[in-house]
């Protein structure tokens, strides 16, 4: 198994330092809820499909992600405190390329 560390800033402003496995096909969002770092309810509410946002984050390193999809980028324009680095963390792959990124959650909407 080989795991990437993530810093991921939560709702409340606190950080934490993760790991995240490169090799069970996870996502951003998953990987926030596997570590229940939002509240029950409150992320991954469309089950990763690019539908509610509510996995949105602020991408703040300076990895190269993929491409954003014209779902993700169609959701985004509906969102609330959408910033120019937002991203749907369901849209996020986790992949050795990712290790160190680090991200925080946005608002709940």
């Amino acid at each position: 198994m080989s795991d990437i560390t993530i810093k991921i800033t939560d709702r409340n402003g606190v950080l934490h330092e993760i790991l995240a496995p490169t090799d069970m096909a996870m996502n951003i969002m998953e990987v926030v809820r596997s570590y229940e770092l939002a509240e029950e309810g409150t992320i991954g509410i469309c089950g990763g499909m690019a539908m509610c946002a509510s996995c949105q984050c602020y991408v703040k390193s300076a990895h190269e992600l993929p491409v954003i999809s014209d779902d993700e980028d169609l959701m985004l324009a509906e969102a609330f405190y959408v910033e120019d680095n937002s991203r749907l963390g369901c849209q996020i792959q986790i992949t050795p390329a990712l290790d160190g990124l680090e991200i925080e959650l946005a608002p709940e909407s």
